[in-house]
């Protein structure tokens, strides 16, 4: 066991406290199982009726996985440990989205990535004015998975395209308006709300008692440049769509896509679009271990977490560098079927 995440049980709650304050509360391997070992003990006891996902100290909420490990392995085992890293934590992603409690997540803070994760799947999400929410992965050439596939690709609005390719974050009033988050919250009745709900209270009920009307949400002001922009399910088309529009705004959004990884936003725009066409989110699950399985050794990957991450020079050198340069038959080799054995499995059927 590790000091990383914190579980234990209050009255009719089980909490999972993420505690890597250093990191933002960035997930590891061992936090994934000892996660999905506790939320496997809570299923079967009657005692505990709902879940509460949060963070101890700092401003994040969970910051995204391991990245330092991922590029490690990338770069130095072939992406064997990274691969494995995705396929449990995956685990974890379905296994919340399936679970027969009510889970609430407090995203009280930096959601990213890993974080977007583990709160998209509870039926509660409670966002404060200090969430930050984003899909961060094309800038260092990974992807928006742990479920990004299904939630982005269900937002309507083109809004879920526009988030994933542009790596936008979005606050906790526009979080709610896009209905990533479920309730909004004051930061200083989070303490009540998990209270009321360890003490046995519907949580529904309890949010929706201590919820309050958030600011207007910014991203609404720019949703119809949204959908008529990023309408197309081909990058080119967004780009030349951008550049064919003179405001501000657009151009902002042009020069921000410019600077992403090419494999990645073609990569995602495929990702959503075949997302929306499942019924299930194991078979969402599935797809995008396909994808991370690939991607991983990438040149991209490596590349985009030594210019944003490890160096902070920014100048991350694309390979393909150009949307053009990323063709069907790459696309169609990152998204193809693992060899029998290879494939992502949930959790229960291990």
């Amino acid at each position: 066991m590790t000091e990383d995440v914190l579980t234990s049980s209050e009255g009719a709650a089980g909490f999972l406290s993420l505690n890597r304050p250093k990191a933002l509360h960035a997930l590891t391997l061992e936090m994934c199982h000892e996660m999905s070992a506790a939320l496997g003990e809570w299923a079967n006891d009657d005692a505990v009726k709902a879940v509460i996902i949060d963070h101890s100290e700092g401003r994040g909420f969970c910051a995204g996985g391991d990245i330092a490990f991922l590029r490690n392995s990338a770069i130095n085992d072939g992406g064997v440990s990274g691969r494995k890293f995705f396929h449990d934590e995956y685990q974890l992603n379905h296994q919340l989205f399936t679970y027969g409690k009510p889970v609430v997540a407090f995203m009280d803070g930096i959601t990213m990535g890993g974080g977007v994760g583990i709160s998209q799947p509870a039926q509660f999400r409670v966002a404060t004015e200090h969430t930050r929410l984003a899909m961060p992965e094309t800038g260092i050439g990974l992807f928006p998975d742990v479920g990004g596939g299904w939630y982005l690709s269900r937002l309507g609005g083109r809004l879920g395209q526009f988030l994933a390719l542009t790596g936008a974050r979005l606050d906790g009033a526009e979080c709610l308006w896009a209905g990533l988050a479920t309730h909004y919250l004051p930061s200083e009745t989070l303490g009540e709300a998990k209270e009321r709900i360890a003490h046995g209270h519907e949580p529904g009920g309890v949010l929706a008692s201590l919820a309050v009307t958030p600011p207007p949400a910014r991203i609404e002001g720019n949703a119809s440049a949204i959908v008529r922009h990023f309408a197309s399910d081909r990058f080119e088309d967004i780009l030349a769509s951008l550049e064919s529009d003179d405001s501000e705004w657009a151009a902002k959004e042009l020069a921000t896509l410019r600077t992403k990884s090419p494999q990645t936003c073609k990569v995602a725009l495929r990702q959503l679009a075949t997302s929306a066409t499942l019924v299930d989110f194991a078979e969402n699950m599935t797809m995008e271990y396909r994808i991370a399985s690939r991607v991983l050794t990438r040149p991209d990957f490596a590349e985009g977490v030594r210019a944003v991450i490890t160096d902070k020079t920014n100048d991350p050198q694309w390979d393909p560098p150009t949307p053009e340069g990323v063709t069907d038959d790459l696309l169609d080799a990152i998204f193809a079927p693992l060899p029998k054995g290879e494939e992502w499995v949930p959790l229960e059927l291990k």
